[in-house]
């Protein structure tokens, strides 16, 4: 199993630490105890002190006690966002991850000019997925931050999702701009961008990667699409990144792996401080943990 493979690869690296946002949620806490199980981290629990208590005496595990856990008290979300973040800031913790909390809260502590984790470069969402069928990961980016990325955006977009790539053991990750059709049309500006962020790659505007596009969703995943319409280039059938043009096809791309291919993920914010697993309040326990991992792969040097 691929996103398994991630779990085996974080257990290996050095111990991190991982700050909790409202950490009174039923699927973060049974992420947070498999994830002491595999031994991945130890954890900062922020949030209501009580509700937390309660959901890890539900639970009545052993791991949930000792130096692999501590849990910090907050009279609201908004406080355990900020703490969490302080946490991050102050180096007590590399890894922040969203709990029960709205993500226009979560991301307002993330973005505070005094203790927040904003670089100057873009912040991207970047999901990892296993699909049935293929034997390889399909990164989706960005189908949760920007919305409709300008070029100068997507060049950093792709940096990003090169970046974790590379950190998951994909050396040379080959990205397809995905755009309606494979050449380049005036009066569609994703295809405009396609062809110069493949230019910008050659001239090593873009580094360690392949760029190739505009490609079709279909000539961009699939060798066979790519023969039947003539199209010849490393990226064609192979990519492993997947660039989409604006919020609205990646949030539909992503969330028809899930529902229609019951595809399985893990996801993170990049181009921030340290990587933030921001998952989905509705996301599975298995999905949390994916996304953790993803993350800790990407404090591992």
């Amino acid at each position: 199993m691929l996103l398994d493979s991630l779990i085996n690869k974080a257990a290996q690296g050095s111990s991190s630490t991982v700050a909790v946002a409202a950490a009174e949620d039923l699927e973060v806490i049974e992420a947070v105890i498999a994830a002491l199980d595999q031994n991945l981290a130890k954890f900062m629990l922020f949030g209501d002190e009580e509700k937390i208590n309660s959901i890890i005496e539900s639970k009545k595990h052993q791991n949930m006690s000792g130096d692999c856990l501590k849990i910090i008290h907050a009279d609201s979300t908004a406080e355990a966002a900020e703490l969490a973040v302080k946490a991050v800031f102050n180096k007590e913790a590399s890894v922040l991850m969203k709990g029960n909390i709205p993500t226009n809260i979560f991301l307002k502590a993330v973005l505070n000019k005094n203790f927040g984790l904003r670089t100057g470069n873009v912040l991207s969402h970047i999901a990892v997925f296993e699909v049935l069928g293929f034997n390889r990961f399909t990164i989706i980016t960005d189908a949760a931050m920007n919305i409709a990325p300008d070029l100068e955006q997507k060049a950093q977009i792709i940096r990003n999702a090169v970046t974790l790539a590379r950190s998951i053991g994909i050396d040379m990750p080959k990205v397809a701009p995905i755009a309606a059709v494979e050449v380049v049309n005036p009066a569609m500006q994703a295809t405009l961008d396609a062809a110069a962020l493949t230019v910008m790659n050659k001239r090593g505007q873009i580094s360690d990667c392949i760029v190739d596009g505009p490609l079709g969703l279909d000539n961009a995943i699939s060798t066979l699409a790519a023969e039947h319409k003539g199209i010849h280039s490393e990226v064609a059938g192979n990519a492993d990144i997947l660039l989409v043009p604006t919020i609205e096809v990646g949030n539909a791309l992503y969330k028809s792996l899930i529902y229609f291919a019951n595809a399985k993920v893990g996801a993170i914010i990049a181009g921030a401080n340290a990587p933030i697993v921001l998952t989905s309040r509705a996301d599975t326990a298995e999905s949390k943990l994916y996304s953790l991992a993803l993350a800790l792969c990407c404090t591992t040097k």
